[in-house]
Parts: C-alpha cells; structure tokens; sequence
C-alpha cells in the first residue's frame, strides 16, 4: 500500500475550516435555545381581578311567581250577550275606558218602565200631599171631620211609599243598564281576555283581566322549617325567569302566620326594589332571602381551574404567574360565586378566565389602566402569552 501525505499547511486549513463549522453550529443552537424562552405575558386590566372582600349572604330558599299588587277580574253582573270587546291583551287602559259592551235590549226597556213607573208614583204623592194640605185646612176650619183628615194622612204615607219603591226600581234598573258597559277600574293593562263577541255572559262570568305593571311585587313561599330566620325588612335576592334582569333584589313586606297544611310551606311578600324589571305577571322566580351577611373574599367558577377534587387560580407574584391552590367555602347563590376560605388574601391579582396554556413561571408585565377620559375598548383583550 502506499502512503500519501498531507501538506502540514493543507492539514492546517482543513482544522480551521471544521473549527469554524463547529462555532457557526453552536452559535445556532444558542439562538434556538433563546428561542423557545416564553415570552412575557402582557396582562390589561380586563384581564385581571385584584381581590377584595364582598358581601356573602345566605339564607333559606324562596320560590314563587311575580304578581301584581292592583289586579281586578272584571265579570258580568247580568246576564247578556256580549256584543263588543275594545280591548286586546296587552293593551293600556286608562280609568273609565269602556272595555266590552253587552246587549242591552231588554234592560233598555226594564228602565223606560222603571222611570214611567217612578214618574207616576211621584205625581201621585205630590196629588197627595196637596188633598192632605187641603184636608188639613178644612178640618182646621171644622169643614169637615177627623177621620177624613186621618184618610187624606194615610194616602199621602201610601203614595209615599209606592214612590220610594218606584224609586228603588229605577235606581236597580241604571244600575243594571251600567252594568252592560264594562269599565277600567284603574289605569292598567289588559292581562286576560275571557270573551269575544257573540258569547253569552252569564252572571258571574269572568270577561277580562286588568292590571297594574307598577305595583309587582314578589308572591312566594319558604319552608316552615326556615321560619324561626325571616324577618321584616330582610334583603332577598332573586332570579326572575325572563326578567330584564338577571337578578333582582326586594324587602320582606309581609309574612304570613300560618303555614299551608299541605305544602308546609310560609308565604312570603316581598317588595321589589325596582318593579320596572319584572313588569310581566306570572313569572317565575327563586332565590334567597339573606338572613346572614358576612364578609369574604369571593372567585367565580370561570376564573379558576379544576384537577379533580383540587382548586386552583393563576396568581400574579413577582412579575410571574403562580398556580395557587385554593380551598372554597359555600356557594353565594345571588352572586355565584365561591367563597374562598384559604389560598388568598385582599390585594392578590387573580388571572381573569386562565387558560390550560398558561405556564407556572411566565413572566408578566401588568398595564396600568387606561385614563377616564379615555375611549374604553370595544372588547376586553384575553391574556394571551
């Protein structure tokens, strides 16, 4: 075999050569490694929540509906064929507005007898007054007897009487022909509509439903065992289904004293503090009445993590986020959210809606908020790294 050899200057740039290589790739991985380093998260003020303490009330449950304080059901008072209905449901009404109109015909003709009938009745007691007068005169005079004066008395209190009846009959029978225009007691809105024309009232039938929006108020019921805790004037926060607010607070006004016998059950009136948000009667509603208030620090469910049975919040410490455990206490049911027991203190910064991304460590930088005159964003930034 045989052996070449290299030039020494040859061997010499080929070292440099790899020398170099090797510098450019370690240079390479540093610039990588740099790289993958987590970025510093920037946390805005919608992001964040800087812990206080709030008002924590717990109490027993109160079920019910809202119903209106002033509510008349209207019926018919005679019986008539009903030949107009004015109003629909959900129609405003004023005091006096005619509502449905009934026939009329036969007590038309009830009255025109009744005032013919009291029209005569009181010309035949002022006939009667007049002959007493006369009577009266002429027995003064020793015209005529005694007893033709008694006769003249006793017509005169017979005429009178028939004149009071008639009189009585004509007052029933305006009654009767008012009665075949249904009125708006009150100033309301039309909630139930029970006839249409054409329909035959009975006496006692229910035509419609006026009510009031400004007077609701909250029917409900608590459990008897819960009635030693109510009081008048406590706070009670509820839910009403379709209000225009999520939650509405009231007063005790009203307890009752005895409970039903079957539903063992007390019923409550509370006065809504704002009657403007549930202005539907007959929704549905539940809540708490607050017969304990204390104060504490409170997270909802949206701001923590959950690893089976263990709690936790994103924290901010040190310009770096932490995994901070936590241990809840009892649920505020106006509020919903936790009662945090341990884990955190007043002025933590708790990370807003954390996300499964987020790494133990990361650096964060929190922006000051925004000035007052300042436009505010058209929506809350998410903390993103």
């Amino acid at each position: 075999m045989t052996t070449r050899h290299i030039p020494f200057a040859t061997a010499v740039l080929v070292a440099a050569l790899m020398l170099g290589l090797s510098g450019c790739q370690n240079g390479n991985a540093e610039k990588n490694d740099a790289s993958k380093e987590t970025p510093t998260m920037q946390l805005a003020v919608e992001d964040r929540i800087v812990m206080g303490e709030s008002e924590h009330g717990t109490g027993p449950l109160i079920t019910g509906a809202v119903q209106p304080e002033k509510r008349a059901d209207l019926r018919a008072e005679l019986s008539a064929v009903v030949l107009h209905v004015l109003k629909e449901n959900g129609e405003t009404v004023r005091r006096g507005d005619l509502l449905v109109q009934l026939d009329a015909t036969s007590i038309r003709d009830s009255l025109n007898s009744a005032e013919e009938a009291a029209r005569a009745a009181r010309e035949n007691f002022e006939q009667a007054e007049r002959q007493y007068q006369r009577q009266k005169t002429l027995q003064a005079q020793g015209m005529i007897s005694q007893q033709a004066l008694e006769d003249s008395a006793n017509r005169r209190t017979s005429t009178q009487s028939d004149k009071v009846a008639a009189e009585a009959r004509l007052v029933a029978a305006r009654q009767n022909m008012a009665r075949t225009e249904v009125r708006a007691p009150f100033d309301g809105v039309i909630s139930e509509r029970r006839v249409s024309p054409g329909d035959t009232a009975q006496t006692g039938k229910e035509l419609l439903k006026v009510i009031d929006p400004s007077s609701m108020r909250f029917e409900g019921f608590v459990s008897a065992d819960r009635r030693a805790e109510l009081k008048l004037g406590q706070d009670v926060d509820l839910r009403i289904v379709g209000a225009s607010q999520e939650r509405i607070e009231g007063r005790i006004r009203r307890i009752d004293v005895s409970a039903n016998p079957v539903s063992r059950q007390i019923a409550v009136l509370v006065e809504l503090n704002d009657k403007r948000a549930a202005s539907v009667s007959g929704l549905y509603g539940e809540g708490f009445v607050r017969t304990v208030k204390s104060a504490a620090l409170m997270l909802d469910d949206a701001d923590m993590q959950r690893d089976g049975d263990q709690v936790y919040a994103w924290i901010v410490q040190g310009g770096k986020l932490h995994r901070q455990p936590l241990t809840l206490g009892a649920r505020d049911e106006r509020r919903g959210e936790y009662v945090v027991a341990a884990g955190l203190k007043v002025g933590d910064i708790v990370l807003r809606n954390p996300s499964r991304t987020l790494v133990e460590g990361s650096a964060v930088t929190v922006k000051a908020a925004a000035p007052a005159a300042a436009k505010p964003a058209s929506a809350p930034a998410s903390a993103a790294a």
